[in-house]
């Protein structure tokens, strides 16, 4: 049995009708079930919800993959020459097309144009060919209990067991290793906040119906502010000299002021002037490659907070618009392993709060790096380079 649209909005109101969470995480996992029980029983979940919860367990796999996400100590032009793929490229080009008519209802609806929602289709399942083959209960009570994360999973467990009350999805459900489900993964309080019936069947089926997941899936990237006929990403070049300092993310300037710094598109024509600001990105550094982040890209932060993945996706989805593949250009080497957490220690040891030394070029290494060129007269890309190690 599938969700019914009607129920949404109240599943989602009783499940944020809990009380205030006694004990966070940790301690006793009986004890600790007893406390999501009567979140739970608040919320309205029945006794096929309850029962689910009663035979919950800890998943020690779970913790492990928490615990060693390696992925992310790959450089940009590693983990995305990996993640788009010829096999990504082709069959989301056929699934654009297959799909075309709900692709344009999507966007229609929601302002999300069908390479962003594909992109995401492509990387988190393979258009739904590998889900994950985790118990999705026994996940989120083990990430919820662990205290390293609790604020982003104890949230989804009572939504997790109403909609198995329901019987909206089986018991023993199974998706990704952090609870995720369907096929681009989405957390429970997604699935019943952000369900749209995409095939007109008066239910929303993620694991199994495209058109619902194509739906969803636009009006959760919208949910997370999405703005309709604005760009996400650009290709561009970037001079030899320029203000370095100037360039980041957040840093958004107009184009006009990028352009009068010697920017161009990837064919090195001037960049098209079209009122909006944008961040110049440098994930590999000032002789790597090189692109424009605009209020959109943001976004996908908000889906995934690694800068490596969300690149990768937003690439992938120009790629998908059309776009050749970006330039590799000439990056300095960088810092992995045992030099980049050397780096992050002296970072640290300088007062710098780095996220933990774990060897990953995560959003708070990056401004670090930034602060130490500054201050050693280097250029300001944030990349970690042998010199800028020795320079410390």
């Amino acid at each position: 049995m599938r969700l019914r649209i009607g129920a949404l909005a109240a599943l989602l109101a009783a499940t944020t009708a809990a009380p205030v969470m006694a004990q966070e995480c940790g301690g006793d996992f009986s004890t600790w079930k007893n406390a999501i029980r009567a979140e739970a029983v608040t919320a309205g979940v029945g006794a096929t919800g309850l029962a689910a919860l009663d035979n919950a367990e800890i998943d020690p796999k779970v913790l492990q993959r928490d615990r060693a996400q390696g992925v992310f100590n790959q450089t940009f032009v590693e983990f995305s020459g990996r993640m788009i793929s010829d096999y990504r490229l082709k069959h989301g080009a056929a699934n654009l097309k297959k799909y075309a008519e709900v692709f344009a209802r999507a966007e229609q609806q929601f302002g999300v144009p069908g390479p962003v929602i594909a992109a995401f289709w492509a990387l988190e399942t393979d258009f739904g060919a590998v889900q994950g083959d985790f118990n999705s209960l026994n996940a989120l009570v083990t990430l919820a209990h662990d205290c390293r994360r609790p604020d982003l999973f104890r949230p989804q467990v009572v939504p997790l067991l109403t909609l198995i009350d329901r019987g909206v999805l089986p018991t023993d459900v199974r998706g990704a290793w952090a609870g995720e489900i369907g096929q681009t993964q989405l957390l429970p309080s997604d699935y019943l906040l952000r369900g749209v019936d995409g095939d007109g069947d008066g239910v929303v089926d993620l694991r199994n119906s495209a058109p619902d997941v194509i739906m969803t899936t636009a009006a959760k990237i919208q949910s997370r502010g999405w703005k309709r006929g604005e760009p996400w990403l650009q290709e561009v070049r970037v001079p030899d000299q320029m203000p370095w300092e100037e360039t980041g993310r957040t840093n958004k300037l107009p184009i006009s002021q990028l352009s009068a710094w010697g920017i161009t598109d990837r064919q090195g024509n001037p960049l098209k002037d079209t009122g909006l600001k944008a961040g110049v990105v440098l994930p590999m550094g000032h002789k790597g490659p090189a692109f424009l982040s605009y209020d959109n890209y943001d976004v996908y932060l908000e889906w995934n907070q690694s800068i490596t993945y969300t690149l990768t996706a937003a690439n992938l989805a120009i790629r998908l618009a059309g776009e050749p593949p970006f330039e590799r250009r000439s990056p300095e080497e960088g810092l992995t392993g045992d030099a980049m957490k050397a780096l992050q220690q002296k970072l640290h040891d300088k007062g710098y709060d780095v996220g933990g030394i774990d060897g990953i070029l995560g959003t708070n290494t990056r401004e670090a790096i930034r602060q130490e060129q500054i201050r050693l007269g280097l250029p300001v890309d944030g990349w970690p380079t042998p010199a800028l190690l020795a320079n410390l």
